[in-house]
């Protein structure tokens, strides 16, 4: 290899990476299975109960799986969603025991309970409307919200929700409004009225409090990367300040914002942003102290480490699979920046060894070679190959040719400047001015 002058010190550590004797101080985690309860302890409310059902039916483990419906069953019995609680039960199918079974008396005297409270609250939102009490109009229909939320009516949930919204007198009420909308449009999918409801909260500064703009930063986030805008996600996530803390766990953990924002910034950020805004981010640096894996493979991507980074990504993928936002992701932000890996390597160099290349990613020739005939292809990489030898050789520009080119467009565009000047001096030494003429 070849490294240019400049670029000696990202050279070395990259050729170091070829090197099957450098040592490596740091640990490399094993893919140990997803430890459940320690997972679903990060969370609250619906989400601990959607995302217990939803790794019951990714995973591919059966005791996994009948531990995350154990769970699951346990938390919904604590609230009063009686259709969800069915549809465990089912899943349960009997196979852990009577303990976890149908209990049709409980579900008989959710029901029953939840009618006379639905009665109830119409009566008094009935009430509320006749004596025109904006205020307390408001609270009955935040009210009826809370209810159908809790019965797992999402869609009756957001219509009683953003209801208030002509009745709310200031800034907080929006605010409050806004985000119980957020909430109901994040758990429906509906990450378009997510994106509406950030904003319409976002235009309330002066009501705003750290918390909450940490709050709606996530949603906005998740927002971003369920549209795959990779890069806003990752700046979104970035954002999120140390307020959050546990406060928002009915929709989204700590340890998620260091993944989701690190992953999507390896992703879709060039070397500078992500010195400056993750690595340098002293904010985002309290976050990925909870995820040590996450901190270690993005140090290892910028100290351009490849091996141990996509060694760390691949143990890390099996639980990120069992993500409910991230899972349908993973596969394309891994390809980014495994793609962003292999351009970086090849940044510095005039020619690379293929053989040795292919020891630093831990593959084959034969397989690297495919991946970097794809991003040369792609144009993503300017550079050809020797499939005898097994060289890549990049194509660098002719800096002299280029550099005559631009002085004769200089002169060009200075000559017809000087051109244009002296015509205009001769036309005013002469009086000759070409008058519009006006219509009357």
């Amino acid at each position: 290899m070849e490294p240019d002058e400049d670029l000696g010190l990202i050279a070395d550590e990259i050729y170091a990476n070829g090197d099957e004797n450098t040592q490596r101080h740091r640990p490399i985690i094993s893919s140990e299975q997803l430890d459940i309860e320690a997972y679903a302890a990060l969370y609250s409310g619906r989400t601990k109960i959607m995302r217990l059902h939803f790794i019951a039916d990714r995973c591919g483990n059966a005791s996994m799986q009948l531990e995350a419906l154990r769970m699951a069953y346990d938390e919904i019995k604590k609230g009063e969603n009686t259709q969800l609680f069915r549809e465990v039960v089912q899943k349960i199918d009997g196979r852990l025991g009577t303990n976890y079974g149908p209990d049709p008396a409980w579900a008989d005297s959710v029901d029953r309970r939840a009618d006379l409270r639905k009665e109830k609250l119409e009566s008094e939102l009935n009430a509320y409307r006749t004596n025109l009490i904006k205020e307390s109009i408001r609270m009955g229909y935040n009210d009826f919200g809370d209810f159908y939320y809790a019965h797992g009516l999402l869609g009756e949930a957001f219509k009683n929700y953003v209801r208030t919204r002509d009745y709310c007198t200031t800034a907080k009420h929006i605010i409050h409004m806004c985000l119980n909308a957020i909430l109901v449009s994040i758990e429906m999918g509906q990450f378009t009225h997510v994106t509406s409801y950030v904003s319409k909260a976002e235009q309330s500064q002066d009501a705003l409090d750290a918390i909450t703009v940490a709050k709606l930063r996530c949603a906005a986030g998740l927002a971003h990367l369920e549209a795959k805008k990779y890069k806003l996600a990752g700046r979104k996530f970035l954002e999120v300040g140390p307020e959050l803390g546990n406060n928002y766990t009915e929709v989204i953990a700590p340890q998620d914002v260091a993944t989701y924002g690190g992953l999507c910034a390896l992703a879709s950020f060039d070397r500078a942003e992500l010195k400056s805004k993750v690595i340098d981010n002293i904010n985002f640096r309290n976050f990925l102290e909870l995820v040590p894996e996450i901190r270690e493979l993005i140090h290892d991507f910028y100290t351009s480490h490849y091996a141990s980074c996509l060694e760390y990504l691949g143990n890390l993928k099996v639980n990120l699979l069992l993500d409910i936002h991230l899972h349908d992701h993973v596969e394309t932000l891994y390809d980014q920046i495994r793609s962003k890996a292999l351009i970086q390597y090849t940044h510095p160099f005039v020619s690379v060894d293929l053989n040795m290349m292919a020891n630093a990613f831990k593959t084959s020739v034969a397989g690297l070679e495919k991946e970097l005939e794809a991003l040369i292809t792609d144009n993503q990489i300017q550079a050809r190959i020797d499939s005898h030898n097994k060289i890549l050789y990049a194509r660098h520009a002719d800096q002299r040719n280029a550099t005559f080119q631009k002085v004769l467009q200089t002169g060009k565009e200075f000559d017809r400047d000087v051109r244009s000047m002296l015509l205009r001096a001769n036309l005013l030494k002469h009086d000759y001015i070409a008058r519009t003429s006006r219509k009357h």
